[in-house]
């Protein structure tokens, strides 16, 4: 059985988890997130706990049952507290500014990058003194989170030489050494 989708998932206060046909629809303080799921896996609500069970040990059913556990156990968690990531621009020059859901990323190109953000997320951009710019984003749905996040680091990862570039705070770059550690 799976570890992952045997486990229940509580239901926190304030938070209503219905399910239709083949749809979990998740409503909180911070949203309303839905995922469909495969009509083969079943899901209950029981006494403020959410059950996801699957018809028998088919290698494709194991899949399916840990998966679906952990995208409902995503939007519980989504619309009760909600995610944060936060980026750091690392690099001479790197800027970043928030203008509603607009974006704008000065990151060492000859032109300035304009992302418009989805509608769900919310966008802060901080820029201290002595300290590298940073980005803040907010959102219920982990998924597009992570998505944009990805979608914006993209455009300029980190490289392992100087470490310049847009990563996650917190995140280890493993830095190489330059061409003049390996000389003799």
């Amino acid at each position: 059985m799976s570890r992952i989708g045997k486990s229940p998932i509580a239901i926190p206060a304030g938070v209503t988890v219905q399910v239709k046909e083949n749809t979990v629809t998740v409503k909180g303080p911070k949203g309303e997130l839905s995922q469909d799921i495969n009509p083969d896996i079943e899901v209950k609500v029981e006494d403020g706990h959410v059950i996801v069970t699957r018809p028998d040990d088919e290698r494709q059913h194991r899949a399916m049952h840990g998966l679906y556990r952990a995208l409902i156990h995503n939007m519980v968690v989504g619309v009760s507290e909600g995610y944060k990531k936060e980026m750091e621009l690392v690099g001479v020059g790197y800027r970043a500014t928030a203008s509603g859901q607009i974006l704008e990323l000065a990151l060492g190109y000859s032109h300035a990058i304009f992302i418009k953000l989805p509608k769900e997320i919310k966008v802060e951009a901080k820029t201290e003194r002595n300290k590298n710019p940073l980005i803040i984003l907010e959102s219920s749905d982990k998924q597009l989170l992570g998505q944009v996040c990805a979608k914006i680091r993209s455009l300029r990862k980190p490289e392992p030489y100087k470490g310049k570039g847009i990563k996650f705070v917190g995140e280890i770059i493993r830095r190489k050494s330059g061409k003049s550690a390996n000389a003799k």
